[in-house]
Parts: structure tokens; C-alpha cells; sequence
């Protein structure tokens, strides 16, 4: 078994839109044997972006699983691949992915560089400690510059980068790639593909350069290795080069360096070394230290460690469904073995779910398995009761793993079926996609009785709206975006709720005293606090008015949800036939809204950070611009022929601002944009906000 882990890699691929994610990924299954032809994204071919909506907007949407064989010094291996969106509005599709995975492949473009996506998928890698190589594309491309990129990668992302290869040629002329490990020149065959690569000596125009990069990579690689740098010292000549291997993945693993290579995956240049490298120097399950989690029973933290003979436990990190199979659940298997027809336990919600499947994944076609074993990623059929970040485990050894944390979706419409026949259908359909993305929420307005759907961009919402017309069938009427807007106290208050009904028979009856209180700086969500002392309340009940409290913060005075605040129980009464849980829950309920009522309030709406790539001519108009958007500058960044201004601005001011900014700048300068915190508004802005109707459908 141990054999087995040693050569499996769980990787993602990780990039920004457009630096070429999935043609690489497409040319990884070419040359692995997996697909018997390239698909190509331009052409709407690719493998991975199965979906039809992908196909069409030449973007990924959805993550897609698949499994390939690489062959490495007559050695087997397996790398399960996760390839994921670039667009930030979906970056749920990274989040979850890689909370999951041993390591992942960052991809940048040798013209683009280090682009806003990219900070962002590296700091949700970091956050999650996941080993990483990186890859310079599109080498081919007119500016391409793997010298500035490597800049970058060190300036942006605060990192050391290990250049294990330089280009032969650039942009038009580039042909290949020279290895500074083996000190080896290698060109592509154009005719098959790059199926085929054979070594040529390497140029004599890159001699120098050549030297001085192996030099700078044996002497970064010295500072983790003492050996190597007495060897360095003493007898250069001696130093292997699997010696440099070896120590380039210790120090990967570690997260010391991070390897960078070169190619062009369109152009069929580069792959197979990049492959190689995962091989080399990305992590198996073995590599990664035991999944940490606590035990529900005795409330103490337990280890799970890569092995099929410990106890079974893995990670729910996606649902899906399926027009043919139903619903998928998407799992990594820290540890154990599960079989076909097995009923697992579900300690996220207490229940058994009964395996019906399980499946090996390659986007979105499956091979049946009879089992599956720690360090693999599988795809189960069955799970009924089960959402993103459950956890699965043996009944009698449960353990309760880490969940995901997702980002609150910050965009807001509402939405009606055109035709009432459709009204059930409609939320059928709603909460499928619900349960799919943790980062798509479905509500209804308590003032208008509207359906209300939010997500993390006007791409986002447009992308949901297609599927439910395109897989289910419904279509919708829908209102303009509105932003999600939240409210803040900024004072406290002591309240007492009674509830009590008598409708014949047993009664209802609970009686609470609270203090609402405004939270500290960046605290989000309820913090609950129980001060009762002598018993008035059975503290059976304690949790459903913690409960009710917490459900009750979904709409505050102005019908927002609350982002935070501190409540504590001071007192209360109960009757010993008349209550129940459900009944001080309801209290609870009612007493938050009773007191928010009378509560001073502010409304917080989401600022968000904007990167503008513009020709330096227009500069002048664009912050002209920005201005009058409530923006804040804070860094023109002057690159040749171009800038880059970064500014901060309240995401109301920026629907529909492409249009706009093509206007301004002959359609010539861009922008990226990613959510950056809440922020209260101004008071005449808070005046507008409560004053205009808020989802008024189209």
C-alpha cells in the first residue's frame, strides 16, 4: 500500500483567466495517453470544460476531475488532476479544490505575468499550505518575458522562485527549452504533435546565461543543504544531478522554493518536463503530514494518517448532478478503505448514507470502482443528506474534519418564472444549484415575497440563469443587480421576550433576557453567551435559542443581514409542560426582532478591489473617472507602454462599468476586479439604499 501512495500525486491546476490552464491541461491527457486527440478551448473541444456553457464562453466554470498515468523511470504513477476556473466568480471551484489537494501547478503567462487571479488562487493555496510548481506559458506569445515573469512571481507573491529551465528562443522563435538541471538543450517535433522531443546542444548565444542560472540554482539550493554546499566549495564537478532533485523537492515540500519552468502548451512545447516535474517534485499522500480533526464523542482531536488499514474518513468537497446518474458527491479519502454498498456515517449531520457508487472521475464520464483507498479522489453516487464540506467516517472511529470556508456571495437579483406552471419547477431547480455552490444562496424577501438569488458577480448570477433555462428547463424573469448589502448595531440593548400560545391542549411558552451588543472590528457572524446561573432554563434548551438568534440575524432593522454581533442570555423562564426547544427558539426569533427594531443601525456594502490595465494616455480620463465612482486611488503602477492602477471601490458604483471603460479608452484598457471587505456607506447613500426599491424586476 505504502508502494501504491508513494506514487500518487493530487494536483490542481491554478491560474488566472486566459493564461492557457486548460489547453495545458488538455496537452497533460494527450501525452499521457489519456485523450487520443487535443481538445482545444478556442474550438470548444476541450475535454475538461465539458459543459456546454464552457464550450461557448471558451472559459472554465465548473472544476472537472480526471485521472491520468504518467510513466517516470519505469515507474507507474497516478496524478489525479483538478482543473480549475480562472474567473474570480468562481473561485469557489479553487476554494474547495484546493482544500483537498497535495499540490498544484500555477500557471502565468509569459506576457500577462503575475495578473490579479493569480494573487489571489496563490494566497487560497497559502492559506491552505499546498506545495506548488509554476509554469510560464504561452513563451510563443508576442512580449513574452520569462526573466520579468520570475521577477514577478518573487515581488508579487513573496516567494523564492527556482528557475529549473530557460527558454530557447521567445516569442515567434521559441523552440524549446533548455534543462539547468542536466544541463541539456531539448527541441519539440512539430509534426507529431510535440509528441516527441530529442536533445540538441545547447546554443552557443546561451552559454552564459546557462551557467549563471545553474550557479544561482546550486547556490539557493546550498542554503537548504549542507552537503551540497561544502560539495559546492570543494568538488562542484561531483554534484548530481539527483542529488539537485532530491533537494529540490525537499525544499518544495517544505515550501522553501518554489521550481519554475517554460513552454507552450499550444504550440505543443514544454509539457512533458512539466508532468515530470509534478512527479519529481510535488507531493504523494505520504508527503503530507495526517489530517487533523476532533473526535464528536470524546471532544478530543485525533489524527488520520494516509494508510487503508487506519479507520475510513474523508472530505465531501463537491456535490454535482448528473442528467444520467443523479447526484455526485465529490470525496478525498484521507485514510481507510471504502467499498461498494457500504454505509458510511456522516458526522457533519449524524446519518448513514448507504454507498451506491463509486466512481473514478475523467470530467464528465466515470469508471465504476469496487472500492477506493486513502489518497484518492473519487466521485460517490447514493449520498442523500450530504453537503460540501461534510465529513465521512467509520461509525464506531468518527472524527470530524476541518470544513470549507467559503466567501459570502456579494451580488444580489430577483427572480420569477415566466410562467406560474414553472413556480415549482423553479425552486427545484433553485436548490439543486444551491446545493451544488455553497457561494449561490436562495432567499426570500420578507418585505416583497420575492425570490432573491446572490452570488459573487454579475457573471456568476448570468452563468446560474443560463443552466436553469439550459438543464432544467425554467425560464426566468430576473431584475436588475442589486448589491448585498449588510447592517452593523452600533449601540445595545436589553430586552425581555415572552411567547406563550394556548391553542387547546399543551401550550407553547419561553421567556428570555438578553443583551445585544455591537461586535469588534472585523468579528463576523453571532457570538453567543450563556449567563444564566441556578437552571431557569433547562440548558437542553440553551442551544435552540442560540439557534433562533443566529437564524433571526439573516434580517436586521432594514431587512439586511446582520454581520455581526454579540448576544448574551442573562435570565429567562420556563414552564415544565408548556416548553420545549421549538418554543424558545421561536423566542428567540422574536425577541431579536423586536429589539433590532428600536436599535440604531448602519449599512455596510462590499468594496472591492480593482486592478485597470490601461495605455498610459488614457490614465488621466479613467481616474477622472473612478473618482466620480466613490473610488479610492491607491497605486498607479508604470510598466512600458501601459499602467496599472489599483483603487478600491464600493461595488455599486461598478455594473456595467466595462462599457464605460471601453468608452473611455477606445476600447483598448481592461480590468479585473475581486471582493474586498465590507465597508459602512455614507449617510446619504444609506438614505438612497432605504429609499429606492430594491428588487424591482425587469
Amino acid at each position: 500500500m505504502s508502494e501504491e501512495l508513494l506514487k500518487i500525486r493530487n494536483i490542481g491546476i491554478m491560474a488566472h483567466i486566459d493564461a492557457g490552464k486548460t489547453t495545458t491541461t488538455e496537452r497533460i491527457l494527450f501525452y499521457t495517453g489519456k485523450n487520443y486527440k487535443i481538445g482545444e478551448v478556442d474550438e470548444g473541444t476541450a475535454t475538461m470544460d465539458w459543459m456546454v456553457l464552457e464550450q461557448e464562453r471558451g472559459i472554465t466554470i465548473s472544476s472537472a476531475v480526471t485521472t491520468v498515468p504518467w510513466k517516470y523511470h519505469s515507474d507507474e504513477y497516478k496524478i489525479n488532476i483538478i482543473d480549475t476556473p480562472g474567473h474570480v466568480d468562481f473561485t469557489v471551484e479553487v476554494e474547495r479544490s484546493l482544500k483537498i489537494l497535495d499540490g498544484a501547478v500555477a500557471i502565468f503567462c509569459a506576457v500577462g505575468g503575475v495578473e490579479p487571479q493569480s494573487e489571489t488562487v496563490w494566497r487560497q493555496a497559502n492559506k491552505y499550505h499546498v506545495p506548488r510548481i509554476c509554469y510560464v506559458n504561452k513563451m510563443d506569445r508576442t512580449g513574452a518575458n520569462f526573466y520579468s515573469v520570475l521577477t514577478q512571481i518573487e515581488e508579487k507573491l513573496k516567494i523564492s522562485p527556482l528557475a529549473l529551465q530557460l527558454s530557447i528562443g521567445v516569442e515567434d522563435n521559441f523552440v524549446g527549452v533548455v534543462d539547468l538541471i542536466e544541463l541539456k538543450a531539448y527541441e519539440w517535433n512539430d509534426e507529431d504533435q510535440g509528441v516527441t522531443f530529442f536533445e540538441i546542444p545547447i546554443p552557443d548565444d546561451m552559454q552564459e546565461s546557462v551557467a549563471e542560472y545553474r550557479q544561482m540554482l546550486i547556490e539557493k539550493l546550498a542554503e537548504f543543504d549542507e552537503p551540497l554546499m561544502i560539495k559546492y566549495f570543494d568538488a562542484p564537478e561531483t554534484i548530481t544531478s539527483e542529488e539537485l532533485i532530491s533537494i529540490i523537492r525537499q525544499a518544495t515540500l517544505l515550501q522553501k522554493i518554489t521550481p519554475v519552468l517554460c513552454g507552450s502548451s499550444y504550440k505543443n512545447r514544454g509539457v512533458q518536463p512539466l508532468i515530470d516535474a509534478v512527479v519529481r517534485y510535488l507531493p504523494s499522500p505520504l508527503d503530507m503530514p495526517p489530517v487533523a480533526g476532533i473526535n464528536p464523542r470524546t471532544e478530543k482531536e485525533e489524527l488520520r494518517h494516509a494508510n487503508e488499514k487506519e479507520p475510513f474518513s474523508a472530505l465531501a468537497f463537491k456535490i454535482a448532478t448528473d442528467p444520467y446518474v443523479g447526484k455526485l458527491t465529490f470525496i478525498k479519502i484521507y485514510s481507510g478503505v471504502l467499498k461498494l454498498g457500504e454505509n458510511i456515517y456522516n458526522v457533519s449531520t449524524g446519518k448513514r448514507e448507504r454507498v451506491a457508487k463509486i466512481f473514478q472521475m475523467h470530467s464528465n464520464k466515470q469508471l465504476a470502482l469496487e472500492q477506493a483507498s486513502a489518497g484518492n479522489i473519487v466521485a460517490l453516487v447514493g449520498m442523500k443528506d450530504i453537503h460540501t464540506g461534510d465529513t465521512l467516517a467509520d461509525e464506531k472511529r468518527p472524527i470530524l474534519l476541518e470544513s470549507i470556508d467559503f466567501p459570502e456571495p456579494v451580488i444580489q437579483i430577483a427572480i420569477e418564472p415566466k410562467t406560474k406552471d414553472d413556480e415549482d419547477k423553479l425552486m427545484s431547480a433553485l436548490n439543486k444549484l444551491a446545493e451544488e455552490d455553497p457561494t449561490f444562496v436562495v432567499k426570500t424577501d420578507a418585505e416583497s415575497g420575492q425570490t432573491l438569488i446572490s452570488g459573487m458577480g454579475e457573471l456568476h448570477l448570468e452563468v446560474l440563469l443560463d443552466r436553469l433555462k439550459r438543464e432544467f428547463n425554467v425560464a426566468c424573469n430576473h431584475g436588475k443587480p442589486r448589491v448585498t448589502y449588510k447592517e452593523l448595531f452600533t449601540q445595545t440593548a436589553t430586552h425581555t421576550e415572552t411567547y406563550k400560545r394556548q391553542t387547546g391542549g399543551r401550550g407553547s411558552y419561553a421567556e428570555i433576557e438578553f443583551t445585544i451588543e455591537p461586535a469588534p472590528k472585523n468579528e463576523k457572524g453571532l457570538k453567543f453567551s450563556n449567563k444564566i446561573a441556578g437552571g431557569t432554563i433547562p440548558k437542553e434548551y440553551i442551544p435552540a435559542i442560540e439557534k433562533g438568534f443566529s437564524m433571526a440575524m439573516a434580517n436586521g432593522k432594514y431587512g439586511f443581514p446582520v454581520e455581526s454581533a454579540h448576544i448574551t442570555l442573562l435570565d429567562g423562564k420556563s414552564h415544565s409542560v408548556d416548553s420545549d426547544s421549538l418554543a424558545f427558539e421561536i423566542c428567540a426569533k422574536i425577541g431579536f426582532r423586536e429589539v433590532v427594531r428600536k436599535m440604531d443601525s448602519i449599512i455596510l456594502e462590499p468594496i472591492m478591489s480593482v486592478e485597470i490595465y490601461t495605455p498610459d494616455e488614457y490614465i488621466g480620463n479613467i481616474t477622472s473617472d473612478l473618482n466620480k465612482r466613490r473610488a479610492v486611488l491607491n497605486e498607479i503602477e508604470a510598466k512600458i507602454g501601459f499602467q496599472i492602477l489599483h483603487a478600491h471601490v464600493p461595488l455599486a458604483e461598478m455594473f456595467g462599468y466595462i462599457t464605460s471603460l471601453r468608452s473611455i479608452s477606445s476600447g483598448r484598457a481592461n480590468y479585473n476586479m475581486e471582493f474586498l471587505k465590507y465597508a459602512p456607506v455614507p449617510s446619504d447613500i444609506q438614505t438612497y439604499i432605504l429609499n429606492v426599491g430594491r428588487y424591482a424586476l425587469l
